[in-house]
């Protein structure tokens, strides 16, 4: 269960303090090295034989890795000896431009110029420039309270700029709490322009592990997914692919069922869009007996699309609950005819936060930790 801080009546608050370590690249080699041990606390720096530098959070329910200096894509995150990620082909991250070639994570950030899929009229890689970029920095930040550290977030920035073209600097976020496995991912984007907008297209991109007949379910009405009923370019139909839309379109399969979804080869994918017509917060779950909650949870007014990405073969199985999003993943053209492309002024500054991870049979979600 959860420790909770809790404080002596009789002495003084003490104040919260973070601390900031400076993680350097030449901190990462071959050799495992703990740089920061303290109560629960474990973080531990190491480089692949790839030369991809990995870092691993450790508190008292598991981990979350991390690599700190490649789009801060979160490897892989394990809780209470359950692997939340996909399964996939890549044993290790490798050196990539786009992110389908070492697409093994647990989550990246799909942006930021575009975003998505791309049209065959869109210029820009499959999800965007962001997932692999080289980071300039990074660092931990650990919370400090009267009972120890709190909290520990590792922290990355990078800077994209082009002559007669856009520039903007970004910080990836992920923030682990004391006793818990629910985590926050996070991303701040500001245009470092000064006379013109940027456009931005962002979506928090999580492949969760698919779990055998696990059952979804959120805080949406009925009916919000909707299936997907374009075709992408990486997509080839096959007879039994297009008989499973057309039983999905029927009510024949249960969307929010995983039962029979072994068959989702190619993939199947859904959409919900304006998600601020149903509140303000969004509430993703998943789950299978004897399995613990898979718990997503996000702001609409920060992604008010939601979609739903399901796949199983041999070599991937991925069930993807819940991909926050600004738009639909199919490309900057098609966020710009949606109306759902931001156009971020010079100067402007954005932030996203998705709360993100798992619960233990009968443990409550903590709306504080968001």
């Amino acid at each position: 269960g959860s420790e909770m801080c809790i404080r002596d009546r009789k002495r003084p608050l003490m104040p919260t303090t973070d601390l900031e370590i400076i993680l350097y690249p030449e901190l990462f080699d071959e050799k495992r090295r703990d740089v920061l041990r303290t109560g629960e606390w474990i973080v531990t720096a190491w480089r692949y034989p790839t030369g991809i530098a990995a870092l691993r959070i450790t508190n008292s329910r598991g981990y979350i890795e991390a690599l700190p200096f490649m789009g801060q894509i979160l490897w892989d995150a394990v809780f209470d000896g359950q692997s939340l990620r996909m399964d996939n082909m890549f044993d290790m991250p490798v050196p990539a431009r786009q992110i389908v070639e070492t697409y093994g994570c647990f989550a990246f950030h799909s942006g930021l110029l575009a975003a998505g899929c791309p049209s065959p009229e869109d210029d820009h890689p499959l999800h965007g420039e962001f997932p692999c970029a080289p980071m300039r920095s990074a660092s931990l930040v650990t919370r400090h309270e009267s009972c120890g550290v709190t909290a520990v977030t590792l922290s990355s920035e990078y800077e994209y700029r082009i002559g007669f073209g856009h520039h903007y600097v970004a910080r990836p976020t992920v923030t682990l709490r004391a006793g818990s496995a629910m985590f926050n991912i996070g991303l701040e984007v500001t245009n470092l322009a000064k006379y013109q907008s940027m456009p931005l297209q962002y979506m928090c991109h999580m492949n969760y592990a698919f779990i055998p007949e696990a059952r979804m379910n959120q805080s949406l009405p009925d009916g919000a997914f909707q299936l997907r009923r374009s075709v992408p370019n990486h997509v080839a139909p096959t007879r039994q692919w297009l008989r499973i839309n057309e039983d999905i379109l029927a009510g024949k399969i249960d969307a929010d069922s995983l039962v029979g979804a072994e068959a989702f080869d190619p993939e199947i994918v859904y959409f919900a869009d304006d998600l601020p017509q149903y509140g303000k917060t969004a509430e993703f779950r998943m789950q299978a007996r004897a399995h613990h909650n898979f718990v997503t949870r996000f702001r609409t007014d920060q992604f008010p699309v939601a979609t739903r990405w399901i796949l199983h073969n041999a070599d991937q199985r991925v069930a993807a609950y819940v991909l926050p999003g600004t738009s639909r993943p199919e490309g900057r053209l098609a966020a710009e005819a949606a109306g759902t492309l931001i156009h971020l002024d010079a100067g402007a500054t954005r932030t996203f936060s998705v709360t993100t991870g798992l619960l233990a049979q009968g443990e409550a979600f903590d709306r504080k930790a968001q």
